[in-house]
């Protein structure tokens, strides 16, 4: 029998298809993903949540702003209004092994956030945080100017790289009106008139700017007291138009309108947004209520094995209030994509950090009392700017790469 022989030039193509099959059909070894680069220190959510407060190695860098800064308010400016300097302290975080938060670069931030509008909404507190940041940005811009455009209550322009910084004030987050005196006739029970809160409706202040700023950070906590609305002129809270039955307590009350705040986020911020919700600041009255002699005239921190006495609502003490909204905004926020900014901790051991009784007016003390709620600036928020802006960096890295 005679063997078949083909020529070599028609043996070529079978071979070379044979081959691409073979190559084809077994598995290609998978890219490796590449390693995740770790956090800078303070850009993670959780930096702020444990650590403690270092002496700031020598020679301890002067504040990045001055008493003069334009963005100032008079009643935080501890240094004009005679308050001696307290020691310069920086927060190292459990996880940074000892490092501590950098101190903002305000030049490379405001270079990474080139065109871009950063907005807080809520109290004075949400004011506090956005006096330090205006002021430290000012130092790599002079040429920034004040800006209160789109209902903002203050805010600057740092015309360098086009970024914007404001503050709504919102002291509830929802819609709420002035109380309306009642006649005589229906003051027997004790109530001048209340104050309506609609639950469902944002407030003016900010409802029509969700769309407008790259970042957002919310905040509501500090009016939700009796000493903001006392029992003569409660709150009474409204949904769809109508009273809510049963009426609500002001702690429940405040449970649904974070709740429907955090909703309406979540509906009308684009989710492009980076949307961040601060958790409260500490106060640190002692030996009574702000009206009742309570004082924080103090120049040292808390003890770690102190802090239970003062904030857990536990004890009943004057102080108590930030770690109980706390438990509500987080209940609020849980499945949802605020990202939840929590600077409470970091900020009860420093007792040491409030204006007290360096007001800047006289008579300030006799008649407001103490003030042992907001902070100094520079101060303690300075710290929580650093802890914002590795934050807001992280982000913009990863949304440009």
């Amino acid at each position: 029998m005679r063997r078949l022989r083909l020529p070599l030039v028609l043996l070529l193509p079978i071979a070379l298809t044979i081959l691409l099959l073979l190559s084809t059909s077994s598995p290609r070894p998978r890219p490796r993903p590449p390693t995740p680069q770790p956090l800078p220190c303070g850009a993670a959510l959780s930096d702020a949540a444990d650590g403690r407060w270092v002496p700031t190695p020598p020679p301890a860098p002067p504040p990045l702003y001055s008493p003069s800064c334009p963005f100032h308010r008079n009643a935080w400016n501890c240094l004009r209004n005679g308050r001696p300097q307290f020691a310069s302290l920086s927060w190292a975080p459990t996880r940074c092994g000892g490092a501590v938060v950098p101190r903002i670069d305000a030049a490379r931030f405001l270079a990474a956030a080139r065109g871009r509008r950063l907005g807080l909404v809520g109290d004075s507190l949400s004011e506090n945080l956005v006096v330090a940041l205006l002021c430290a940005l000012r130092s790599a811009d002079d040429g920034a100017r004040k800006w209160k455009r789109r209902g903002a209550w203050r805010g600057g322009y740092f015309p360098k790289e086009d970024v914007v910084v404001a503050y709504h004030r919102a002291v509830l987050l929802a819609k709420y009106t002035s109380p309306v005196e009642k006649s005589k006739e229906l003051q027997k029970d004790g109530i001048n008139g209340t104050y309506r809160v609609d639950v469902d409706i944002p407030a003016d202040d900010w409802i029509n700017v969700t769309k407008f700023y790259d970042v957002l950070i919310f905040n509501t906590g500090h009016w939700w007291n009796t000493y903001k609305f006392p029992e003569e002129t409660p709150l009474v809270f409204y949904k769809g138009g109508k009273p809510i039955e049963p009426p609500l307590g002001m702690h429940d009350g405040l449970k649904v309108i974070l709740k429907s705040m955090a909703s309406y986020i979540e509906r009308e911020v684009p989710r492009k947004t980076l949307k961040l919700w601060r958790t409260q600041s500490p106060r640190h009255f002692f030996g009574g209520e702000w009206d009742h002699n309570g004082s924080c005239v103090s120049d040292r921190l808390l003890e770690e094995h102190e802090l239970d006495s003062w904030f857990d609502p536990r004890f009943g003490g004057v102080n108590k209030d930030a770690r109980m909204v706390n438990s509500a905004i987080q209940e609020a926020l849980a499945g949802t994509d605020i990202q939840l900014l929590n600077l409470t901790y970091m900020s009860e051991f420093r007792a040491d950090a409030h204006p007290a009784i360096w007001l800047g007016k006289k008579d300030a003390v006799a008649i407001y009392g103490q003030d042992c709620m907001h902070w100094c600036l520079p101060g303690v928020p300075d710290t929580w700017v650093d802890i914002l802006a590795a934050q807001i960096l992280h982000y913009l890295k990863q949304k440009k790469g």
